[in-house]
């Protein structure tokens, strides 16, 4: 599965976790997410993801980033990703990913950011 059928199937996937959404209660937020060329802005509001734009688009409004490879993706979003590729963190201290921007609502949110990040893990195939 592509970063944008991922990324089509975000939102549903995130809005029926209760849990997730009560944890992002306090996140109301647009941030980037970028797969290789491909650009993805998520509109959350209070937990609630209301809706995954496919850009590309000409000046997006975010107030951060989080950008890697399409190959870094994927890796990520395997049911059991190896050590390393399970966590944003790990790949960006790798260089294989960025996280830029408004750092604030990103670490205020951010056990809630990388779970909904890690959502699509339920989709692909074991």
């Amino acid at each position: 599965m592509n970063s944008s059928e991922v990324m089509t199937r975000l939102p549903d996937l995130v809005n029926q976790d209760t849990a997730l959404v009560r944890r992002g209660r306090w996140l109301s937020n647009v941030f980037l997410v970028e797969a290789g060329t491909t650009q993805f802005l998520v509109h959350v509001d209070k937990g609630r993801l209301l809706s995954v734009e496919h850009g590309p688009f000409v000046m997006p409004s975010w107030s951060f980033a989080i950008r890697a490879s399409e190959s870094v993706w994927q890796r990520f979003w395997q049911p059991l990703p190896a050590p390393g590729d399970n966590d944003i963190f790990a790949l960006r201290k790798t260089g294989e990913m960025s996280v830029e921007g408004n750092l604030q609502p990103f670490m205020a949110n951010l056990i809630y950011i990388k779970q909904v990040l890690a959502t699509p893990r339920a989709l692909m195939e074991r």
